[in-house]
């Protein structure tokens, strides 16, 4: 069989394999795709006759690391009669060499052509291709390490900057190579300091495809994700599965810079025995103060979830005290909070963070009052009025709401609607 030689073959591998981090058989698979380019690029040179993008498909390499060289095989059917010969083998041929050769069998052939000029082009566009299909071979041993890694928290070590994002070293496990991860504006924490060499735990949210340039794994500070990863880690009850945590509600970037980071965790648990918000706390605030160090002095609240709306939402609220809550359309998930004049403000928040969160954790819309000056009647007719004025539009209404976020102006009530139910999967809370 004939074979192009490829001086230093084994070497280059040997070389490509620790400058990359790649496995010697990832090296191999790309030389062998870059080389049967150099294969194609030299039959097309060849010939004018156009060929499709299939063509070639039953075409391989193999690589010869001892011997520094490689040969160009190719898939042949057995036929009577040849119509194209890069397909297709005579059955008179085959029985030279194996008489028991039937047609319609599928043959391996070399078919390494000869001459000097096919070695010279095959090593420039080998040359060519090769660095783009070792990144490929990058790109595919990233989405297969770390793919099932998705939602998860990894270790993570600032590099660099490019833009407004960073650019961190995670590892899947102990002792495999760093890989660049992207952590966007948006997934940042305003109280973080990203300096050089600095570690965080980072939750990662997206494993990308495809050939895109730059870092293929998309990690964040913000998501709720992290805060629920790092109660499970601190709170050995989470982790048994004695006290579960129900929902979770976080603004870590709050619209204004003017309002902290802040969090509001929902947990419960079936064990009487066990305090399912006294274990996220610790003793004297011990596991508590570890994940607020982490997210670098984050709000959270911790409450009780329960399965009655109404003491479930007077909770959301703490640590404003509630003295009624009137779930005055249940339908529509709607609830009026009767507060004293010395909780409004607490209630509702500094700039409305507090109703909001609640109202995001516990999926109602939720309008705060003063209890003093809260005219039940009046309250109860405008209700009336309204449920009545939504029947007779019902056929025209297409459901669509317009959100409302904090203060309505008015220092006495303060209305907020969540934005979407919370859930383990999409918020946190501390």
């Amino acid at each position: 069989m004939s074979m192009v030689p490829l001086r230093g073959l084994k070497e280059m591998i040997e070389g490509i394999s620790k400058e990359r981090n790649l496995p010697k058989h990832a090296v191999q698979a790309a030389l062998r795709e870059a080389l049967l380019k150099g294969y194609e690029r030299y039959r097309r040179t060849q010939k004018l006759d156009h060929f499709s993008e299939e063509y070639f498909d039953n075409f391989d390499v193999e690589l010869d690391a001892e011997q520094e060289g490689f040969r160009v095989l190719a898939n042949k059917t057995i036929v009577e009669e040849v119509v194209n010969p890069d397909h297709e083998i005579a059955l008179s041929e085959v029985q030279e060499v194996a008489t028991e050769a039937q047609p319609g069998s599928i043959v391996l052939v070399d078919v390494t052509p000869d001459q000097k000029e096919f070695g010279r082009m095959a090593a420039i566009q080998t040359k060519q291709v090769l660095a783009q299909k070792l990144r490929d071979q990058q790109r595919k041993m990233i989405q297969e390490e770390f793919k099932d890694l998705e939602e998860t928290v990894l270790q993570a070590r600032v590099l660099r900057f490019e833009r407004q994002s960073v650019i961190l070293a995670v590892t899947s496990s102990f002792g495999q190579p760093e890989v660049d991860a992207e952590l966007p504006k948006r997934e940042q924490l305003p109280n973080d300091n990203y300096r050089a060499n600095a570690t965080f735990k980072v939750y990662l949210k997206k494993v990308g495809e495809g050939s895109t340039r730059g870092p293929q794994l998309l990690v964040s500070r913000a998501d709720a994700g992290l805060v629920v990863y790092l109660f499970a880690n601190e709170v050995p009850e989470i982790e048994d599965g004695v006290v579960r945590i129900v929902a979770v509600a976080r603004e870590a970037n709050p619209p204004s810079r003017h309002v902290g980071p802040r969090t509001k965790i929902a947990v419960d648990t079936l064990d009487r025995d066990v305090d399912p918000v006294g274990a996220c706390i610790g003793a004297r605030g011990s596991r508590i103060q570890v994940v607020v160090n982490e997210l670098r002095g984050e709000k959270i609240d911790v409450i009780r979830w329960s399965p009655d709306p109404a003491t479930y939402i007077a909770n959301a609220l703490s640590p404003a005290r509630v003295d009624e809550v009137r779930l005055v359309a249940p339908e529509g998930r709607r609830a009026h909070i009767l507060v004293a004049e010395d909780q409004l403000s607490l209630a509702i928040g500094k700039e409305g963070q507090n109703v909001r969160l609640a109202a995001r954790l516990t999926g109602w819309k939720i309008d705060i009052k003063d209890i003093v000056k809260y005219d039940r009647e009046a309250e109860d007719i405008k209700l009336a009025a309204e449920a009545s004025r939504l029947e007779e539009e019902a056929s025209g209404y297409d459901g669509d709401e317009e959100e409302a976020s904090g203060y309505d102006g008015d220092e006495e009530t303060a209305e907020f609607e969540e934005d979407e139910p919370a859930t383990d999967e999409t918020a946190a809370t501390v």
